[in-house]
Parts: C-alpha cells; sequence; structure tokens
C-alpha cells in the first residue's frame, strides 16, 4: 500500500513511478480512497486491507506517524521515503529509491521492532513516539506526580513532562535534554520540560513498568496530554493518567544499506573527524 503526503511536492509523480516500477514486477499495489483516485490504482477496502504485505509511507516524519497511527494494527511493516530533510523513521532518499524498491522485492531488508507507548484506559491512544503533558495556558509551572508500579518517583515541577519510546528519544524528549535511546531497546525515558531546577535528570525506565502521572494542583486549571503530538487531552487537578507498553508493535523495513547511525550522524551533524 502506498501513502504519498500530497503537501509534500511531486509525491503524486513519484508515487506513480514507484506504482509503475512496481506493477512492472507483478506487485498489485493500492492506495487510501481519497489518493487511489489520483493514483489511477484500486482503493483499500476491508475485503483487502487483510492481503496488503507492506506500506510505503512517502513524506517526511510525521507523515509515516500519522500512517502508523491509521495502520499500526494491521502488524504489517513500513517503508519510510523522504521528501525533504532526512528523517528517523523516513531514511530512504529519492535517489535511493529504485535500489530500495528492489531491495524489498527482493527481500533484501531487516524489520526492525520498535515499541509503543500506550493509554492503559483506552488501548486505541497509541504512541509510536511519545505521550507528553504540558502546562498549557497556565502562567507558571505545573507539579506532576509519578508512580511506577505503584510506588512514587517523584513529583516534577516544570512546564511539563515527556514519556518517550526509543523510537520518540531523538525527538521531543532530546531537544529537552534526555539521551538517546537505541530503536530496539526495551524501554521508556522520562523527561522533564523546563524543571523547576537542575537536579531533575531524565530517567530511562524498563517498558513492563506501569507510569501513573499525576496532575497535582489547587486551581481549576486543566492541562494537556498529547499523543505523538496529534491527538490532544485534557485532565484536571488530582486527575491521573495510567501509561503501559501498547500490545501493538511498531515494524520498519531497514533495507542493508541504510543504518540507524549513518542517519543519527546526519541528522545531529557530526561530522567524525576529530581535531587537537
Amino acid at each position: 500500500m502506498i501513502m504519498p503526503n500530497e503537501d509534500k511536492f511531486d509525491s503524486i509523480t513519484i508515487s506513480k513511478e514507484i506504482i509503475k516500477f512496481l506493477e512492472s514486477h507483478k506487485v498489485k499495489v493500492l492506495s487510501e480512497k481519497s489518493k487511489a483516485a489520483l493514483l489511477n490504482i484500486e482503493a483499500i477496502s476491508e475485503k483487502n486491507i487483510q492481503n496488503i504485505e507492506y506500506f510505503i509511507s512517502l513524506g517526511g516524519d510525521g507523515t509515516i506517524l500519522k500512517n502508523i497511527h491509521e495502520y499500526s494494527y494491521l502488524n504489517k511493516p513500513f517503508l519510510g521515503i523522504n521528501l525533504g530533510s532526512l528523517g528517523f523513521m523516513t531514511d530512504i532518499p529519492l535517489n535511493d529509491i529504485y535500489i530500495s524498491l528492489q531491495d524489498l522485492l527482493n527481500k533484501n531488508f531487516t524489520i526492525e521492532n520498535r515499541i509503543m507507548l500506550e493509554v492503559k484506559s483506552n488501548s486505541k491512544l497509541i504512541a509510536a513516539n511519545d505521550i507528553v503533558f504540558h502546562r498549557r495556558e497556565n502562567p507558571s509551572l505545573i507539579d506532576l506526580s509519578v508512580y511506577l508500579n505503584g510506588k512514587y518517583l517523584n513529583t516534577f515541577s516544570a512546564d511539563g513532562l515527556i514519556i518517550a519510546t526509543p523510537n520518540g528519544s531523538t525527538a521531543y524528549s532530546l531537544s529537552s535534554g534526555g539521551p538517546i535511546l537505541m530503536p530496539e531497546l526495551d524501554a521508556f525515558v522520562l523527561t522533564a520540560i523546563s524543571p523547576h531546577t537542575i537536579s531533575i535528570r531524565p530517567i530511562v525506565i524498563r517498558s513492563h513498568v506501569e507510569i501513573e502521572i499525576k496532575y497535582i494542583s489547587n486551581n481549576n486549571n486543566n492541562i494537556s496530554y498529547f499523543v505523538d503530538g496529534m491527538h490532544q487531552f485534557s485532565i484536571k487537578a488530582k486527575e491521573s493518567v495510567t501509561l503501559v507498553k501498547s500490545k501493538t508493535i511498531l515494524k520498519l523495513i531497514k533495507l542493508k544499506n541504510h543504518d540507524y547511525f549513518s542517519t543519527l550522524r546526519t541528522k545531529l551533524n557530526w561530522s567524525g573527524n576529530l581535531k587537537i
């Protein structure tokens, strides 16, 4: 199934070229109803969606993140083709498209399984990157108490709190001072946003731990939590949200000539040249 981001320049044209290549190798390509007409291919339906082997996402990390939210329940792997600056999940550049597609056809790839977060009270609220608690319009810092498997950890006075997966450790958490986790790790990282005291540091925790976040406040101001930056929810003072490891696994196709560390060096502008 091919899923182009129509807001990206030439995404439909490039998608048509990919479809032509795959169909020449006897591969049937589907797309969402709104895009199938533009691409002149069959649209997905309840009947054929279970037959999909791979998802090909064209855009950036935001595009593939949206696709993951829509289709990860099918437990099929995603391949990300980048139409802008290099992404961590969309790591196939335009000039490598046909080599990458040939590798895909030849099964010359591995599938990385990455853990995701889930809101315990609603298993449909799944995060591939992070769940972020934020003070929203509150004029001052907020207090968030954290419990791990029912045991009190700490109350964080900060602008907010990020609970990130290894996949999301290079996103908002990293910009807030969190560590980079290798994507296959079975752990989460808890990172405070602009904490009140410098003694507050990110914490890496095992993924099987239930994480309860309780909003401590004596006023009536609500705060928000965001699931992968796409879904926003409000919570009141004294309310809590419990996060757990999702049963749904994110599957990403990784081709032989593309590796995580190469992408990391490029994204973080690590030159690798030590000068003394």
